[in-house]
């Protein structure tokens, strides 16, 4: 073959190796011995500027040992591979033992011997360039043939170098947005971590306190858990609060609501299918358990599962394994489950809809989360919350909140739980226009329950009562006139002292602090008015 076919075959092969795409010192290893099987290199090396140690060091090599490349390290302007790194122009040794340059800095060449023999070793070091600046060089050793061909082999070198640094170029890029990804991913898990942090999740409560204890405890185990608890009670937040409290926070949480989808589409959705495993099966995909793998899978409406699907998932808790739709062979999983409910299992159990050996397995820690009616302590710092993030995102400044909304709010029964309370505060926030929270702001049924709630308690309110009391006491007392006042403020107060002691547990200290009377006087008061109490 002439030595232009040759060349453009050798550039042909080059281009499609470093098409591949694989890690750069790989590259150059079959681009070389390419070379060196083509060219009949002795060795090779790609050298780059490295800003830590700032000096050239040998990245990837053909012909020298591992301690023989680790030598390789040069300042720029130091020896011939430092000379090209500064000029940018090739060299060319005709005889390595004869250029005062050459430094054999790796110890690879027996200079003595190279000496001694009749055909000299000649040094080619070309530039790799990066735009306008040299990042590199690319040298090569072979045996003197002549002066053609040492300009032939530094020519093809020279263009070799040129899509060396494209590449060199290409994976510098996909470096740093790969750094970049994983500074965001870094980023992005501890903001998850923070926001999904115990001492974040507003709850006061008792009930809440019960469940975050509960929560903090089974966290760092590898149980299974199962949330009961009405619609938007927030069990997917428990749920987030688990993974990201746990050893498995690097790993994926993967999040399925099982009564979204037909129970084939859910089978593949959760197991996988192979490529003809039904119609549309184009290819194979991995199910929800498999990407789950190492982290936490969670399984929301769990109580609407099909009964098939039930013995499928109570295998993969019994032995942590499972096949994918049309496939016989047997995939290990190792994935936490978070399982998560607002039926009643047992009731459900009962009908026959799901199977007690699966409730069992499922339910190795309950944690029952309560609904907003009976945690109305943290309504208002939800209530805050909420509106903090919301007038942030829609750049609100919703704020004041008067006593009587704020009373409807904590009366309020919140069929949809906190998740109601977010949508309502969120309305406010995009009809308001300034800083006042007027009841129009509130959602149909919440206004139209403070309207109830108010003509209820007109007909019970102290004022309504106490005119009723009047005006029956006028009738019954026709009689006895001149004592009517003294008579009736004196049940009044009997009954009033009667009952403030019952809700004081007996406590006269208690009970005076809360009538707002002194000690002596409530005694005087029992003792006249007859009322058995505890000294």
């Amino acid at each position: 073959m002439r030595r232009a076919e040759q060349e453009l075959d050798i550039l042909e092969q080059i281009s499609q190796i470093l098409g591949d795409g694989l890690e750069l010192s790989q590259l150059f290893q079959r681009v070389m011995a390419l070379l060196s099987d083509r060219l009949h290199i002795q060795r090779a090396s790609l050298v780059l500027w490295d800003q830590a140690s700032d000096q050239l060091r040998i990245v990837a090599s053909i012909g020298l040992s591992a301690a023989e490349q680790q030598r390789g390290r040069y300042a720029a302007g130091e020896g011939v591979t430092g000379q090209v790194l500064a000029s940018g122009e090739p060299e060319v040794v005709r005889d390595i033992t004869k250029h005062p340059a050459f430094l054999n800095r790796t110890g690879s060449r027996d200079l003595e011997e190279t000496h001694t023999t009749n055909v000299p070793t000649s040094f080619i070091c070309v530039p790799v360039n990066d735009g306008g600046q040299t990042v590199g060089t690319i040298s090569i050793d072979k045996p003197f043939i002549d002066e053609q061909h040492l300009h032939a082999d530094t020519r093809l070198l020279t263009i070799v170098a040129g899509s060396i640094a494209q590449t060199i170029r290409i994976h510098h890029l996909i470096q740093v947005e790969k750094d970049q990804w994983l500074e965001e991913t870094q980023l992005l898990r501890d903001n998850l971590r923070g926001k999904y942090k115990f001492d974040n999740i507003i709850g006061s409560s008792p009930a809440m306190l019960d469940v975050l204890a509960t929560i903090g405890q089974v966290a760092s185990s590898r149980a299974t858990v199962l949330l009961l608890g009405e619609t938007g009670c927030g069990k997917e937040l428990i749920a987030k609060a688990i993974h990201f409290n746990s050893p498995r926070v690097d790993h994926p949480l993967i999040r399925i609501n099982c009564g979204a989808l037909s129970p084939q589409l859910l089978e593949s959705e959760l197991f996988g299918h192979i490529k003809g495993a039904f119609t549309g099966a184009v290819k194979d995909k991995i199910g929800r358990f498999q990407a789950a793998e190492g982290g936490s899978i969670f399984l929301d409406e769990i109580g609407t599962l099909d009964p098939q699907l039930q013995v499928k998932l109570l295998r993969v808790l019994q032995e942590r394994e499972f096949e994918r739709v049309g496939d016989h062979k047997t995939v290990k999983v190792d994935a936490r489950i978070i399982a998560a409910t607002n039926l009643d299992l047992e009731d459900e159990i009962r009908k026959g809809n799901f199977r007690e050996d699966l409730y069992y397995r499922l339910n190795v820690v309950q944690i029952n989360l309560p609904p907003l009616r009976k945690r109305r302590e943290d309504i208002t710092r939800l209530i805050d919350f909420f509106l903090d993030k919301y007038n942030t995102e829609n750049q609100r400044g919703l704020r004041k909140i008067n006593r009587d909304i704020l009373n409807t709010l904590l009366r309020y029964p919140w069929p949809g739980n906190v998740r109601e309370l977010e949508n309502a505060m969120e309305r406010a926030v995009v009809l308001s226009t300034g800083e006042e929270f007027s009841v129009d702001l509130l959602p149909l049924q919440i206004r139209l329950f403070s309207k109830q709630t108010r003509s209820d308690s007109t007909d019970t309110s102290i004022e309504s009562l106490a005119s009723r009391l009047a005006e029956h006491a006028i009738r019954e007392y026709q009689a006895c006139e001149g004592q009517v006042y003294d008579l009736v403020i004196g049940e009044i107060e009997k009954q009033l002292i009667r009952e403030a002691l019952d809700c004081n547990s007996g406590v006269k200290v208690r009970t005076a602090d809360f009538l707002g009377i002194n000690r002596n006087t409530l005694n005087k008061k029992i003792k006249d008015l007859g009322i058995e109490a505890e000294d």
